[in-house]
C-alpha cells in the first residue's frame, strides 16, 4: 500500500512538472506559408519612413494560409512600441475553427503586447493558427522596421 501511494505521488509530481514546461522557441509548422495579399492598399502609413527608429502607425502583416483558414493581423505601433494587434482575418471555415480562433487569438495578442515582439509561444491546441498569427505579426513588424 505504501509503495502505491509513493508511486502515484511521484507520477503526479512528474506530470505536473511536464505540464508546467513551456517551449522557448516555435518550430516551423509544415504546410504553412505566406500568401500574397489580395488587396493593393498601402501596407504602411505614408508618415512612416523606412528605417525610422520610432515607428508609429498601423502596419498590415501578410495573410498566412493555414490548413484551417487564413490568418492576418495588423500591428499598431506608437514610437516603436506595439500598442495593439488587430485581427484582420481568422480561420472561420466551421464552428470549431471559429471557437479555436476566439480562444487563441486574444491570448496571442496579450502575449505579443507583453513581449513587444512576435517571439511568443503558440497556444496549445491551436498551433496552426498560432503559427499563422506569429508569421503575420512578424511581417507587420518587419515593415515597421521594429
Amino acid at each position: 500500500m505504501r509503495r502505491a501511494v509513493l508511486a502515484s505521488t511521484g507520477i503526479s509530481a512528474l506530470i505536473v512538472t511536464l505540464l508546467a514546461l513551456k517551449p522557448h522557441h516555435t518550430q516551423a509548422v509544415a504546410g504553412v506559408g505566406p500568401r500574397p495579399s489580395p488587396t493593393s492598399a498601402p501596407r504602411a502609413p505614408a508618415s512612416a519612413s523606412p528605417g525610422a527608429p520610432a515607428a508609429t502607425g498601423t502596419y498590415t502583416g501578410d495573410a498566412i494560409d493555414t490548413p484551417y483558414g487564413t490568418v492576418q493581423v495588423a500591428a499598431v505601433l506608437a514610437h516603436g512600441k506595439i500598442t495593439d494587434v488587430r485581427i484582420l482575418q481568422a480561420p472561420d471555415r466551421n464552428g470549431r475553427d471559429q471557437q479555436l480562433a476566439a480562444y487563441s487569438l486574444p491570448r496571442l495578442t496579450q502575449e505579443a503586447l507583453g513581449a513587444q515582439s512576435a517571439h511568443i509561444d503558440a497556444v496549445s491546441g491551436a498551433s496552426y493558427t498560432s503559427e499563422g498569427y506569429i508569421q503575420s505579426l512578424q511581417s507587420a513588424l518587419d515593415q515597421a522596421h521594429v
